[in-house]
Parts: structure tokens; C-alpha cells; sequence
């Protein structure tokens, strides 16, 4: 009864808070539903507050967080980013840099001028924050510049644009206006960025690189149109100093400690604790349930820090907004989550202004187990007959082998998968069924073990009429395994066929895979075409 009270008293004070706006209050269809009222504020905080059904699927997914009901608010910081063409030449920076200089740590974020510094807010006052970030905004909606000045500057460790004198005392006018508003409406203790105010390209890189980002960043021209943007974003404080990996793959757990993976899910790796984990296994956090577990590293990859924010409400300052316009006193309004100051026209905010580029991936699969590896090097002999026949003297030898020329002994050099290979191969195929996974090419080592993995894999997936096959030599990898120096003799593709498998015809080589694997190459039909 007395937490009950409690969560009605909450609520009763929430609800006051709220009263006046004109948005409809989105705590109520919560507990409606019959989630508490501290949780469900919980929700929308993690949310950013922006829809129902998000905030109930977060909470449906967070059923089994042991930290659920824990008072831990949110942290928040609000951010100056640009939009518009500086945007794509900055992204286009951001790309180049990355593929020639590798990941330095200006890529855990997007360009970004921070004007206030990450603070806490609790999680019944958040909506309060966002009517301090428009009454912010719209004290200093007059004053703001017409272009901000950037200026480029590079030492050993930092490549970035600093902001001119003049343009930053309006921006630090705007971030104070914000921290005293927040004070007052939301009870938050916001400091602004003391330091001169910035857009980093590049941090803590190697000496080496400094002359390449130079290059790079010359190339922007920072004066291109753009409307600048305060955002206001959160993260979850436990998280701050943890690495973040996303997950490729689902993962279904076979233990009670491990993790449900989904495609698209992050999770939340802390480096110092992974004593316990398995190689190959990590520790983490889910941030999609709330769950910590055991998870294969090799089914996630390293995402940046900014992935996991959540972007609450936005104020676009209108660059191309005429003086007149701005004293006619046309009413502002809020659309998607922005406070839009009165414009002849309406402006896109930073996400519409970002492409979602869909991503092609490639799954590198190893073939399965392979006899010689269980029965050694001399398994040949082991199901040889007197005669030169196959014959199966244990069950992990498979049930018979194809036909090739030069007999048994062409697959001394070029073993077949074991029994137990093929299992493996065929639980591979029916994993990527289950996650959905959409196969569109399948390319095969010429080594007879590699065929069947992927005849295998194409089975399970039920694709085995519609995906041939693509032999390529380029990929065969020989030399770590095979004890003798000669090189192994592989199936022809006519040979391949005749045995049952689907292998494009039509494929050709690439020039230097077929000239790497010269020797293998037998004329006639049995040989890989390469390119002209």
C-alpha cells in the first residue's frame, strides 16, 4: 500500500508539472497498461520520450532487468550540429579519415560543437529540459549569427575548427540561458563548456597521420550553407567508460548466463572484468534487455559511443530566415521532436538530413570438420580396400566419396569433411535460416571440403536450386594445413557437377587467384576460367 501511495504522490506531481501543455501526456496510456509509474517514466526517459509504443516495447523488452526499478536517471548533454552541406562534407571527412588513418577517437561521435557538458536529470523532470532548450532558444533566436566562422587549427594530438570570438559569445550566451532555465524548470545542475568552443575532426591520432587529416580537412571549406541545430541527447551513466559492440548475428543462448543476441542489438563491454569470460567470449550488458551474460564476440563488432545515445528534442536556428520575418512574429511550433523558431518555410532536422545507407555484409564461414583431421594423415589408408576401394570403417568417415580422376588418391592432398563436418556445416545453414540472413552469392574454396560446407549451408537455407556455387581459387588457404610442399589437385568443375554439386559454370576467376593456384589448374573442362 505504501508504494502504492508513493507511485500515485509521483504521479500527482508529474501530472501538475505537465499541466498547460498542449501535447498529450504520454505517461498515462503507461499506466494504463499497467506499468508503474517510476518505470514507465524510466521508459520514456531511455526513449527520449518521443512515442508510446516505443516506451512499451522498452519496457516489455526490460522485463527481466534486475535494474529496472533502480532510481538511476539518465545523463544528458546538448550539442551544436551542423546540417545541410557542411554535414555531407563533414561525414565525407569523417569516412576518408577512418579508411586511410584508421579509427581515432574523433569517430566515437558525430560533428559536433558540445555546449554544455553531460548532467543528470531526473526522470519525472525530463519534458522540463526540453521547454528550457526552447526558451534557450528563443532568447537568443535574434542574436544568432548569420554564418559561424570556423577556424582550422592542428598540434600533434587534435585537428578541429574553432569558433571565432564573436559567434561563440552568442553560443555560450545560448548554453548559459540554457543552464539557468534547466536550473529553474527542472531542478538540474548544467555547467557550459568553459573552453573554447569547437568542432573536432580528429583526437589522439598517430604523429604519422597529422599531415594526411591535414589534407582531408582542408578540403571541407567550412563557410558551405549550413543551419546549425542544438540537440539535446542522452546515454546511461553506468555505461560511460565501457566499450560498445553491436551484434552481427542472432544468438540463441545455450546457457543460462549468456546473452540473446539480435541483429542490430549493443551491448555494453567493460574491459576490466572480463576475467571469467572464455577466449572468444566477452561479458556484457544488452542495452535492448537490460541483461548481463556471457555472448561470442565473434557474432558482434565494435560500435562507436555516440551508437547507444538517444536524441530527445532538437532547436534549428534558421540561417536562412530574413530579419523581417523574425519581427512579423509568426508563431513557432514543434514538429518531430523540434522547436522551430517562425520560418517562410519549414526545416528538416538532422536526422532527415542523414541517409540510411543500407549495409552489405559478408559472412566468411570456415568449412566444417574434416577427416584428416580426425584420423590423420594417413586416414586414406584406413578406408582403403586391397583393390583401391572406399569403404567406411567408422561412422565419422563419410557414408562414400565422389568420383574423381586418379581415384582415392586424388583426395589424399584434397581430404572430404567427416561425418561430423557435415553436421557442423548443416547446423551453420540452418543458424543463418533462423536469422534471417538473405543470401545472394556464395562463393567456394576449389577444396572439396569447402564445396560440400557450402552445398551444406545451401540445403538448410533451401537455396540449393536457385544459388550456385562461384569456385574461386583466390580464397583456398593451403599452406597452413597441408604437410607435403606439393600443391593439392582439386575436383574439375565437370567432376564437381557429376558428383551432385551446384557450381556455376559461368563464373570466372579473378586473374590473380588463377595465377596463385597456377599449378592446381588442370586444362580441359576441369580447369577455372579466368577473365580475358
Amino acid at each position: 500500500m505504501a508504494a502504492a501511495a508513493g507511485e500515485t504522490q509521483l504521479y500527482a506531481k508529474v501530472s501538475s508539472k505537465l499541466k498547460g501543455h498542449s501535447r498529450p501526456s504520454l505517461l498515462d496510456p503507461l499506466l494504463a497498461l499497467g506499468f508503474p509509474a517510476h518505470t514507465a517514466l524510466k521508459a520514456l526517459a531511455a526513449t527520449g520520450r518521443k512515442t508510446v509504443e516505443e516506451a512499451s516495447t522498452w519496457l516489455h523488452c526490460h522485463g527481466n532487468d534486475p535494474t529496472l526499478d533502480d532510481p538511476i536517471p539518465q545523463e544528458y548533454a546538448l550539442f551544436l550540429c551542423p546540417t545541410g552541406p557542411l554535414l555531407e562534407r563533414l561525414e565525407e571527412f569523417w569516412r576518408e579519415s577512418k579508411r586511410q588513418c584508421t579509427k581515432n577517437r574523433a569517430h566515437e561521435v558525430f560533428p559536433h560543437v558540445t555546449l554544455c557538458e553531460f548532467f543528470t536529470c531526473e526522470d519525472q523532470k525530463v519534458e522540463r529540459l526540453y521547454e528550457a532548450l526552447k526558451r534557450a532558444g528563443d532568447r537568443v533566436l535574434a542574436s544568432f549569427p548569420a554564418t559561424v566562422p570556423l577556424v582550422l587549427h592542428s598540434s600533434a594530438s587534435y585537428l578541429g575548427f574553432f569558433i571565432s570570438d564573436g559567434p561563440a559569445d552568442t553560443l555560450r550566451e545560448f548554453a548559459t540561458a540554457f543552464s539557468t532555465e534547466a536550473a529553474v524548470l527542472a531542478d538540474c545542475s548544467v555547467k557550459p563548456c568553459a573552453k573554447q568552443l569547437h568542432l573536432t575532426l580528429a583526437h589522439k591520432f598517430y604523429p604519422h597521420h597529422q599531415r594526411t587529416l591535414e589534407q582531408l580537412a582542408r578540403a571541407i571549406h567550412p563557410g558551405q550553407p549550413c543551419q546549425w541545430t542544438a540537440a539535446l541527447f542522452s546515454r546511461d551513466m553506468r555505461f560511460v567508460h565501457y566499450q560498445t559492440l553491436r551484434a552481427l548475428f542472432q544468438y540463441r543462448p545455450q546457457n543460462a548466463d549468456e546473452l540473446l543476441l539480435s541483429p542490430g542489438d549493443y551491448i555494453f563491454v567493460d574491459p576490466t572484468q572480463q576475467d571469467e569470460a572464455s577466449e572468444g567470449w566477452a561479458i556484457g550488458t544488452s542495452q535492448r534487455t537490460g541483461c548481463r551474460g556471457f555472448l561470442p564476440e565473434n557474432y558482434t563488432e565494435r560500435a562507436s559511443e555516440a551508437d547507444t545515445w538517444v536524441k530527445h528534442r532538437t532547436y534549428t536556428f534558421s540561417l536562412a530566415m530574413d530579419l523581417n520575418s523574425r519581427k512579423d512574429g509568426e508563431a513557432g511550433g514543434r514538429r518531430d521532436g523540434e522547436f522551430h523558431p517562425a520560418t517562410p518555410r519549414s526545416i528538416s532536422s538532422v536526422q532527415a538530413l542523414q541517409a540510411v545507407i543500407s549495409r552489405r555484409s559478408v559472412l566468411v564461414i570456415r568449412h566444417g570438420e574434416r577427416v584428416d583431421q580426425v584420423f590423420g594423415k594417413s586416414w586414406l589408408q584406413q578406408c582403403s580396400t586391397p583393390d583401391g576401394k572406399y569403404y567406411r570403417p567408422d561412422l565419422n568417415f563419410p557414408r562414400c566419396l565422389p568420383s574423381r580422376s586418379g581415384g582415392l588418391k586424388g583426395f589424399e592432398l584434397d581430404p572430404p569433411l567427416s561425418s561430423c563436418g557435415s553436421f557442423q556445416a548443416r547446423l551453420a545453414g540452418d543458424s543463418l535460416l533462423d536469422s534471417g540472413v538473405r543470401i545472394t552469392a556464395v562463393f567456394s574454396s576449389p577444396a572439396l571440403r569447402c564445396v560440400q560446407t557450402a552445398r551444406h549451408i545451401l540445403e538448410e537455407l533451401k537455396l540449393e536450386k536457385t544459388v550456385k556455387i562461384r569456385i574461386e581459387p583466390g580464397i583456398f588457404e593451403w599452406t597452413k594445413w597441408e604437410a607435403s610442399k606439393a600443391s593439392p589437385s582439386f575436383m574439375a568443375l565437370a567432376e564437381l557437377r557429376e558428383a551432385g554439386f551446384s557450381v556455376d559454370p559461368d563464373y570466372r576467376s579473378l586473374p590473380w587467384a588463377c595465377a596463385s593456384v597456377k599449378k592446381t589448374q588442370r586444362k580441359g573442362s576441369g580447369s577455372w576460367p579466368a577473365h580475358p
